[in-house]
């Protein structure tokens, strides 16, 4: 049964899922995704909700995408990001590709390219083709490669022809974080508008490259510590949505293990596993191996993903909203087994 927050906020005729999701304190850890490969090209905006089957340069390597996901399963997440008016330049189009660097990772491995208009869909093909092996000329656009891999990119979906959630909360966000963060990092911090890449119930949502961490229900008190990391991690629990480089039970596994240990964390080296699952997923075992960079320290711990509950909650905004159950999960047992 809905909440009596969420029975008031329908009840005041609410049409955003954000706002039930909030109210019914939906947990947001294991709904990032998981993703190898990230490809993110300049578009410009408005976006209509097709875009990806609109616009004529992915058009052009739409054939070759699905067959990477259909018959080659290769994990690959496509994104469009907004030109900005400082960072990008006439006639040219960015596309950032982020990659899995190997088993054990702390963050994507990032190449960026800056090209003229009329060379992106040959770059976009180069570098699918290079996915499964194919040939491919991506060599000739080594001389718009751009030597950016410490600049840190955050992206925040603002896409309301998807989600009218996502335009409501994401734009404000976006433009907080662009005028008092990017433009007082020196070149270190980027930050853009993108597409819609999953879960609008949790707008305003936010994507840290190269990290590859997924964020939620965004507040402007808490972008601070978000930004500089200057503060308790578990501040930020509540709005952790969890690590790309695992999947959704590795990931609640991974979040417990980081409010225990700190930002150190983050620079470790993790893979993940799930070592059995109940079938409807009321319960899973997973196990977390980590490293540090240099090797000196290696281990692993083993978790109990158990339900423990369910809310009810909304996956579109909407003039008459649909509710449904979500299953809420916990870490029952967490223990250090190497």
């Amino acid at each position: 049964m809905p909440t009596q927050h969420v029975k008031e906020l329908l009840g005041r005729n609410c049409r955003f899922c954000s706002l039930v999701s909030k109210a019914n304190g939906e947990d947001l850890i294991g709904t990032a995704g998981t993703w190898e490969h990230w490809l993110i090209m300049e578009v410009p905006q408005p976006w209509p909700q097709e875009i990806f089957q609109e616009n004529p340069i992915i058009k052009s390597v739409i054939d070759l995408f699905q067959e990477l996901i259909i018959q080659h399963g290769v994990n690959l997440k496509p994104m469009l990001i907004a030109p900005d008016r400082e960072y990008s330049h006439a006639g040219f189009t960015r596309i950032f590709y982020y990659y899995r660097p190997g088993k054990l990772f702390s963050q994507f491995e990032k190449q960026e390219f800056v090209v003229p208009e009329s060379k992106a869909a040959d770059l976009l093909t180069a570098i699918l083709q290079q996915l499964i092996q194919q040939p491919n000329n991506l060599s000739q656009f080594q001389q718009y490669k751009q030597q950016t891999s410490e600049i840190r990119e955050l992206m925040v979906c603002t896409h309301a022809q998807v989600d009218l959630a996502c335009g409501r909360f994401g734009t404000p966000l976006y433009r907080q974080l662009r005028k008092e963060y990017a433009a007082v990092s020196h070149g270190k911090l980027r930050v853009w508008q993108t597409t819609h890449f999953g879960g609008h119930q949790f707008a305003p949502t936010l994507i840290d490259l190269p990290q590859g961490s997924i964020w939620g229900h965004l507040e402007s008190g808490i972008l601070d510590l978000l930004v500089q990391r200057n503060g308790s991690v578990n501040d930020l629990r509540q709005f952790y949505r969890g690590w790309t480089g695992l999947n959704k039970f590795e990931q609640i596994a991974e979040c417990e293990i980081w409010m225990q240990l700190g930002w150190n964390w983050l620079n470790c080296l993790k893979a993940g596993k799930v070592l059995a699952m109940e079938k409807d997923g009321d319960w899973a075992e997973v196990r977390i191996d980590f490293a540090l960079p240099d090797g000196s320290i290696s281990g692993a711990y083993e978790a109990r993903i158990e339900v423990c509950g369910e809310v009810m909650s909304a996956f579109n905004s909407a003039k008459e909203m649909k509710l449904e159950a979500v299953k809420q999960y916990r870490v029952s047992r967490l223990v250090k087994v190497e």
